[in-house]
């Protein structure tokens, strides 16, 4: 079932309205991570059932889960093997997403002044949102001097809309699940990358609702990214506080090579050239109740398959 997430990811990005395929990609990608690991869990639970100490300990019959498991031992070895995998792995991005969200409200409390807006004195092309914590520390936007000397007023203000659009709708908070879904599965990948896509179109098209003019938010993307790609590379404050601030949420534009760069910024700009996304397509909107009944499809069976792991446990109990 992450198959259909790893080769729709990518479209449905691209063809649905941002924020609709954001949740659904996010949603998807929790739902289909959760039930993915729930399946290696109970592949390798009877292989567990039947270590002597561990049947001693639950009251089960060794020969009665022996006999009712359905799962070949290696099959049940190598699933035990992949959930420690999985789940280390997971604990390890909970761990980091956690710990720089709390390093973000820690600089977003610690810049001056009691604003929304942080100007930072940087000749370095840069702007960010830099979240806080929800009802205690109220997020921040950081922009340097060389990133305000780049745009002009009205452009610096579709910058400023767009990155209130990731405080507002906590853009953060869905880009840190995806990837926490793909760190679980693999196989997810695309979608963690579908949605950071997505996150940065929802803002781009809350920026030019905001401004009232679509070509206006345009023109301010790529004039971002043709100063970060052409301006100073000083690594002054902004960069810093860049560096210590959450880094699951895009930037207003990317410091890496252009060419790599080059297919999501065109696209974005393309979007913004074009009418307002008022709906995705027939066939794209057939896809959505297809990808909400392949999530019913998955959580039914998880319950399911649990539900005949405790029946198994629950007679190899009473046996004994």
């Amino acid at each position: 079932m992450p198959l259909a997430v790893t080769l729709g990811a990518r479209p449905l990005g691209e063809r649905l309205p941002p924020r609709l395929a954001t949740w659904l990609l996010t949603v998807s990608a929790v739902v289909l991570a959760a039930a993915g690991s729930l399946a290696l869990a109970l592949l390798s639970a009877t292989a567990v059932a039947q270590v002597p100490a561990v049947a001693w300990l639950a009251h089960l019959s060794v020969d009665m889960v022996a006999d009712a498991d359905p799962t070949a031992r290696p099959v049940a070895g190598m699933a035990g093997v992949l959930l420690t995998v999985a789940v280390g792995a997971g604990l390890r991005t909970l761990w980091r997403c956690v710990r720089t969200m709390l390093l973000s409200a820690r600089e977003a409390a610690c810049l001056p002044g009691g604003g929304e807006l942080v100007v930072v004195d940087d000749p370095s092309p840069d702007a960010f949102a830099l979240p806080g914590l929800p009802g205690r520390v109220p997020g921040r936007i950081v922009v340097s001097t060389g990133m305000l000397d780049a745009l002009s007023a009205e452009q610096q203000q579709a910058l400023l809309e767009h990155e209130r659009s990731h405080l507002r709708c906590h853009h953060y908070l869905f880009a840190a699940a995806v990837q926490f879904a793909a760190t679980l599965n693999p196989l997810l990948r695309p979608a963690a990358t579908a949605v950071a896509f997505t996150i940065e179109r929802w803002a781009d098209e809350d920026a030019a609702r905001a401004c009232g003019d679509r070509r206006l938010t345009a023109e301010a993307v790529g004039t971002a990214a043709l100063a970060t790609t052409t301006g100073s590379r000083v690594h002054g404050p902004a960069t810093a506080l860049r560096r210590a601030a959450l880094g699951v949420v895009g930037p207003w534009r990317r410091r890496t090579d252009p060419l790599r760069t080059a297919g999501p910024l065109p696209k974005r700009v393309a979007a913004l050239l074009a009418p307002p996304p008022d709906g995705p397509a027939m066939p794209l909107l057939v896809l959505v109740p297809v990808a909400v009944a392949v999530l019913i499809v998955a959580g039914a069976c998880s319950v399911e398959s649990a539900n005949d792991l405790h029946a198994l446990l629950a007679a190899a109990h009473h046996s004994r």
